[in-house]
């Protein structure tokens, strides 16, 4: 009996609705969040000083793109092998050599007459360190915030990422007319020192998740691994939900071409492009606040599929070429349908075993930036030859698609799962 209670407590635990302020009350939680967002804010000014100083340097539109491509490239590769130290070693011991190791490589990137390939080899390195640093803090946060809290969270730090991915973009430019792309690389530099400053005061130690015994080679975990999200029928269509991002992201990587076909005399190509580029992610945010308040965890998990459709479907109204307004809203909408994730993220981590949780989510991290780049790619080489209207559209038929089934195999496989410590 005592059991049953405890089980029944465990249960309504689970499902009871929590709120922003109890989670953002948790101190390791409010740590694990600053450093996210002083991280990527450095990140973002990096990203902007990158690209100004390889063009600077090259005068190479090609070379420009190619290091930016290199922030694809290592995590989609390394990825999956590397995210097995965030189960092999404790997380914040993870999260904090991969933060010193990074201010290193990007301090030495700060450094003036670094020789082109020199800086391309280490752009590909501070890459390749997200993949155990991301996997590590993906797995820690269902620690840090148990139930309802950890979808919270969530969308907490999904709509701050929203945020401080367009503010440093809009303001990346103007800062660094002001202090130089060098300046501003090391900037990014002591932003990765003070995140690892925030985790080691502000973080508890916790033991490594994997089992002394249970440890094997890093190829050996990363098999383990992929056969646990692989192998289960319920992981599996939470993987592919996840992956579905690859359609409904696809048009912001033809934004400029598309943009090209609304601008007038009043508004110019760039004011389009930035319209049309914050269009989704301001609707991800606020449909991420929306669903994470005032759906309750259970209708969360019914809502998914119908959301994950809704991520798709606006987008076939570009068919049709409507006006800029008319655009903005689908994109608009398409972004709150994005919210599902948060569903399918909890849903992901109650199945997946907490000791092999590091290597699961470096294994989807990996799949999904694969399907972002494979679906840009795609999208640019199709709108050269259709224009960007009809591309946009397709991509949201076949989402739409896509979605539709996963959603027929979701409400299939759903049963009641409760949380694996």
């Amino acid at each position: 009996m005592r059991t049953r209670r405890l089980l029944g407590r465990h249960r309504r635990a689970l499902q009871r609705q929590a709120t922003y302020g109890e989670v953002i009350a948790i101190r390791e939680f409010r740590a694990l969040w600053y450093a996210q967002g002083l991280s990527l804010l450095g990140d973002q000014l990096a990203q902007v000083a990158l690209a100004v100083l390889v063009y600077d340097r090259t005068r190479s539109p090609l070379a420009t793109a190619a290091v930016y491509a290199l922030t694809y490239l290592p995590t989609i590769l390394g990825g999956p092998l590397l995210a097995s130290l965030a189960d092999r070693f404790a997380r914040r011991g993870v999260m904090m050599t991969c933060d010193l190791l990074r201010a290193a490589l990007v301090g030495v990137m700060a450094l003036p007459g670094v020789p082109f390939p020199l800086l391309c080899g280490l752009v590909f390195l501070v890459v390749l360190l997200s993949a155990p640093f991301s996997a590590a803090r993906a797995a820690l946060l269902p620690e840090v915030l148990e139930g309802d809290r950890y979808v919270v969270g969530s969308a907490l730090q999904n709509m701050t990422n929203q945020g401080i991915q367009m503010l440093g973009f809009a303001a990346g430019g103007a800062m660094i007319a002001t202090i130089g792309p060098y300046r501003a690389l090391a900037l990014d530099a002591i932003t990765f020192l003070g995140s690892a400053l925030i985790l080691v005061i502000r973080v508890r130690p916790r033991p490594a998740a994997a089992r002394e015994g249970a440890r094997g080679s890093m190829w050996a975990m990363t098999r383990a691994g992929a056969r646990l999200v692989f192998g289960d029928r319920k992981l599996r269509t939470l993987v592919l939900f996840a992956w579905l991002c690859g359609f409904y992201i696809l048009p912001e990587g033809i934004a400029v071409p598309y943009a090209a076909k609304l601008s007038t005399g009043t508004l110019s190509l760039p004011v389009v492009t930035g319209l049309l580029m914050a269009a989704m992610p301001t609707g991800t945010a606020v449909g991420a606040f929306f669903f994470s308040r005032f759906v309750t965890p259970p209708r969360r998990l019914r809502m998914m599929g119908w959301m994950a459709m809704l991520s798709c479907l606006p987008l076939v109204v570009t068919a049709l070429r409507p006006p800029l307004a008319v655009v903005l809203a689908a994109w608009f909408l398409s972004g709150v349908g994005g919210a599902y994730q948060l569903a399918a993220n909890a849903a992901f981590v109650q199945c997946v075993p907490a000791d092999q949780r590091g290597q699961a989510f470096g294994l989807v991290q990996s799949g999904l930036m694969a399907v972002q780049g494979i679906g840009i790619l795609i999208g640019g080489f199709a709108a050269e030859r259709l224009g960007p209207e009809p591309v946009v559209a397709l991509a949201g038929v076949i989402g739409v698609t896509a979605a539709a089934v996963l959603a027929i195999l979701w409400s299939e496989s759903r049963v009641e799962t409760p949380a694996r410590a």
